[in-house]
């Protein structure tokens, strides 16, 4: 028996700069109806940065959780924004340093209950530090831990951002080989 989902109905309730609301209503497997809340939004990108042995986290006041959290650096995408510029223009204006290069490294789906939000990692190769510049309105400081001290982070409930937590769980796996 196939799982999927067939929209009926449905439209936009809302239309933002960031994300577009909509709600479907849709026909079940078992030929039920139900209805879906789906926050659409056009991704992000993310840099897993390794410089001098230590992973690069920014820490940032993140209004909707109340509280400072660390994270990679990341940055929403415009539409049709190219993920891997995205990722490296995120790096410098958030570290001060600037990648030569970028290399796909995982795909995340933050959460796929209500959202077609996919974010994109990349590891940045070959970097050098530069200048930060952050956006108007942005306000974060920069942090070098050892890859043990970030798993212990997370293991400790400092560090909760998803996309952080997968980047080091995976680089651990490949730096233990």
């Amino acid at each position: 028996m196939s799982m999927e989902e067939k929209k009926l109905r449905g439209g936009t309730v809302y239309d933002g700069k960031i994300l577009r609301l909509e709600v479907d209503d849709v026909l079940l497997p078992d030929g039920t109806e139900s209805k879906r809340e789906c926050v659409r939004h056009h991704g992000g990108a993310a840099v897993f940065c390794v410089v001098d042995s230590k992973i690069l986290l920014v820490r940032q006041y993140r209004y909707l959780y109340g509280k400072e959290i660390y994270e990679i650096p990341a940055g929403k995408l415009e539409y049709g924004e190219d993920p891997a510029a995205a990722a490296k223009r995120e790096l410098e204006e958030e570290t001060g340093y600037i990648a030569e290069s970028v290399t796909p490294y995982l795909t995340i789906y933050p959460t796929p209950g209500y959202t077609d939000e996919i974010i994109r990692v990349y590891k940045a190769d070959k970097c050098r530090k530069s200048e930060q510049k952050l956006d108007d309105g942005e306000f974060l400081s920069v942090h070098a831990v050892a890859p043990e001290e970030l798993l212990e982070m997370i293991a400790c409930g400092e560090v909760c951002d998803s996309k952080t937590v997968a980047a080091a769980y995976k680089y651990a796996l490949e730096t233990k080989k």
